[in-house]
């Protein structure tokens, strides 16, 4: 009777040790089907900028506005024009030029008097400075000397003065009219008389523009002098080249 009772209670416990390990191994197996079913689903898979915004509604706040930004569909905007750069001017008013010349030549003096007659070769400078358009202020300095006259005097001849310059300023030719108040001297001196007298030059001429600083330029005058008491009636030519700035 004993044996037969520990026979019964050794069947119920490896009944139930067996049911238990049947247990333990049930949840295991199902966890690979389950993972199985739901890998195949349809179910979008949440990224981590999804993830994030469902942790974080301002996280998603930011993506939304950052992919409203950069969708491939949206049009990109044009860039603003930029202007061209403008052409360069050396201007002043309304005129493309220079205000300033500088001129540079050879004189030729046909200076008469009563005392004596002489034609003499020297140099001109010239500065002019244009207020507008048209209208400048120039001075000048002129030189020339001549042969031999009593007993081996050579004349020598400068006048010097300012004045007011108009000029038409076209792009190649450019002619203009002046008057120069100044004074002259003259040697040799004559007895009795000053080496020094009151001189006005007038008249005008022509420059040719070769290139935007640099022009050609004829000049002829008429030249009246007060010397030895009395009123002289000369004339000058000039060729010159005149610088611009």
């Amino acid at each position: 009777m004993k044996r037969l009772l520990h026979v019964a209670l050794l069947s119920l416990v490896a009944v139930s040790v067996a049911q238990a390990q049947d247990d333990r191994t049930s949840p295991a197996q199902a966890n690979p089907n389950v993972a199985a079913d739901f890998a195949s689903t349809t179910a979008p898979t949440p990224s981590p900028a999804t993830s994030e915004a469902w942790l974080w509604p301002s996280a998603g706040q930011r993506i939304s506005s950052v992919s409203s930004l950069a969708e491939p569909g949206a049009p990109a905007e044009p860039a603003a024009a930029v202007p061209a750069a403008p052409d360069p001017k050396f201007v002043y008013g309304s005129r493309d030029d220079f205000r300033w010349q500088i001129a540079l030549g050879l004189s030729l003096v046909r200076f008469r008097s009563s005392r004596f007659y002489a034609t003499g070769v020297g140099t001109n400078t010239s500065v002019t400075y244009f207020t507008n358009e048209w209208f400048a202020v120039e001075g000048s300095v002129n030189t020339a000397f001549a042969p031999t006259i009593y007993q081996n005097e050579h004349v020598k001849y400068i006048s010097y003065g300012g004045g007011p310059k108009i000029a038409w300023r076209a792009r190649k030719w450019e002619p203009w009219a002046h008057t120069i108040i100044g004074g002259v001297h003259v040697l040799p001196q004559t007895s009795g008389n000053s080496k020094n007298a009151f001189g006005v030059q007038v008249g005008g001429g022509v420059d040719y523009r070769i290139y935007p600083h640099l022009s050609a330029r004829g000049e002829i005058d008429w030249v009246r002098t007060h010397l030895f008491g009395e009123w002289q009636n000369s004339a000058q030519a000039n060729v010159d080249i005149v610088l611009h700035f």
